[in-house]
């Protein structure tokens, strides 16, 4: 397993917001993490990459353990997160902020060889390059928080709610770069709210409720569970 999160408890700002979270992930597959809002779907997230410390469990990436280390040095692993906000500099131009994605790599001849990569995936951010973050609209934003995280050169890269605050006619767009990423040999852990899309492109996924795993299964089992799609997913 490229991933293993073990018994992983987790607070955040006092609460317990994980409990007991135990997942595995793939090398080169696509997991997706489920679950309603305040599920502790995001605090997963935080927890790996170390926003958030954990009381108690581990994570073990590419067999190293990696809780409570720094962010930047999990980064240099090469884990990368895209959170919900997308954390863009937005009075800095696309190119700078993409720039910003290969800091890692500093002094290399090729530190900015993803970029093929990059605008391969999202070709409207080689039209956007002179621009400022801020004049994108949302989904063009969303593709240069993916496109960044992409310039760290990741083994597994985690999105949080890639398609919220996104036109419908983008939503597409995203889950097909998803999908070409894996491709790619990138790993891939999916925060979503839009399930039935999700699903359809993920190999596994976890269910969460009050910050526990009550489900986890192939991406067909869980869609298919009639009380999970009524009671947990809204599909």
């Amino acid at each position: 397993m490229l991933l293993e999160v073990t018994s992983l408890t987790t607070a955040y700002q006092g609460l317990v917001a994980i409990s007991d979270v135990s997942l595995n992930v793939a090398d080169q597959e696509i997991v997706v993490v489920a679950g309603a809002n305040g599920a502790g779907k995001s605090t997963l997230l935080k927890t790996v990459a170390g926003m958030e410390r954990p009381r108690t469990g581990t994570v073990a990436f590419d067999g190293a353990r990696i809780e409570g280390e720094a962010g930047h040095l999990i980064t240099a692993r090469g884990v990368a997160y895209v959170p919900e906000n997308k954390r863009l500099f937005p009075r800095l131009s696309v190119a700078d902020n993409l720039r910003l994605g290969s800091y890692l790599h500093r002094g290399k001849a090729d530190r900015e060889a993803p970029l093929d990569q990059v605008f391969a995936l999202f070709p409207r951010l080689k039209e956007r390059l002179p621009q400022r973050a801020q004049t994108l609209s949302g989904g063009e934003q969303q593709m240069l928080a993916i496109g960044r995280a992409l310039m760290t050169r990741p083994r597994l890269l985690m999105l949080d709610e890639p398609s919220q605050g996104i036109m419908p006619k983008l939503v597409d767009e995203i889950f097909e770069a998803v999908l070409a990423i894996r491709k790619t040999g990138v790993t891939v852990l999916l925060v979503e709210q839009r399930l039935n899309e999700s699903l359809e492109i993920a190999d596994r996924a976890y269910v969460l409720q009050t910050g526990r795993v009550i489900l986890s299964g192939t991406a067909a089992e869980v869609r298919d569970n009639p009380d999970i799609r009524r009671a947990y997913l809204g599909i």
